[in-house]
């Protein structure tokens, strides 16, 4: 799949940032770091054109026939106004939020995708995606993601009272952040990190100049290959720890930190 090329309507930097997990791990962190996203939106808002949000925005999120979560008016409030603004917003589901429908849609005016994509801007090729179950291992939450992609079960689920329904997935996403821990933290070397080996497998099959993607929660440049022309993968970080995203301006694509922590970011690349 493939997007057509946009002409700016008010600025011409695009921005990529995710990984916000609203609603984790309290309340009142949450409401801080929503504060925080939006007074970053505002900025953004002054020279962008687009804004890709790479997935996993909320810690949960389940779309029933008539209600959605509560909260996070703040995000959505600001989301809706940069959309009226004429500012071209993109959406990829995360593990976190995969049962987004059509609410973001309709009401945003978002554009949203289910799986990773390849498009074109400034001329450059990117495959961007939130990132979850690509690459080699992890075949217990490929099985799992088959299970909650599936419609007949979204179905059943969705017939569960909000109540019931919203407090068992609010119970498994914190069993999965306990599970998961401190390795999120890790950099494993560039030998062992699947999103590493799915962009070379991906570069077997297509010419593309910048991988993006969320998922992983840690702020990485990696410089895959260097001919016949510098290919580089680029991981997001995330809006819990690092306040990490990513800008291209013009053919340049740079990742960034709204607080002081480029200290912080990963990378192989001596100018980075």
């Amino acid at each position: 799949m493939s997007v057509a090329e946009r002409s700016a309507p008010k600025g011409n930097k695009i921005y990529f940032l995710s990984d916000f997990h609203l609603g984790a791990p309290t309340f009142q962190d949450s409401l801080q770091r929503e504060r925080l996203i939006c007074r970053f939106l505002d900025q953004a808002a002054a020279d962008a054109a687009e804004i890709f949000l790479m997935g996993d925005l909320f810690d949960f999120w389940y779309e029933y026939k008539k209600v959605v979560p509560k909260g996070h008016v703040r995000l959505l409030g600001k989301l809706a106004s940069l959309s009226d603004a004429g500012i071209t917003l993109h959406l990829f589901v995360g593990n976190h939020d995969m049962w987004l429908k059509d609410y973001f849609q309709k009401e945003l005016g978002v554009h949203l995708y289910y799986d990773p994509v390849t498009i074109e801007r400034n001329g450059q090729r990117l495959h961007i995606g939130h990132g979850d179950g690509l690459g080699p291992g992890d075949h217990g939450y490929k099985r799992l993601k088959h299970i909650f992609r599936n419609p007949l079960c979204q179905l059943l689920f969705g017939w569960l009272p909000p109540v019931f329904g919203l407090g068992i997935a609010e119970f498994f996403s914190r069993q999965s952040r306990a599970k998961t821990g401190a390795a999120e933290e890790v950099f494993r070397g560039a030998g062992s990190e699947w999103l590493i080996a799915y962009c070379n497998e991906q570069l077997k099959k297509e010419s593309v100049d910048f991988f993006i993607f969320g998922h992983r929660h840690l702020p990485i440049d990696w410089e895959l290959a260097s001919t016949p022309s510098v290919v580089r993968y680029i991981n997001l970080g995330d809006w819990i720890r690092y306040y990490s995203y990513a800008v291209l301006d013009g053919a340049q694509l740079s990742l960034h930190f709204f607080t002081d922590q480029q200290h912080k970011l990963i990378s192989n690349r001596q100018n980075a």
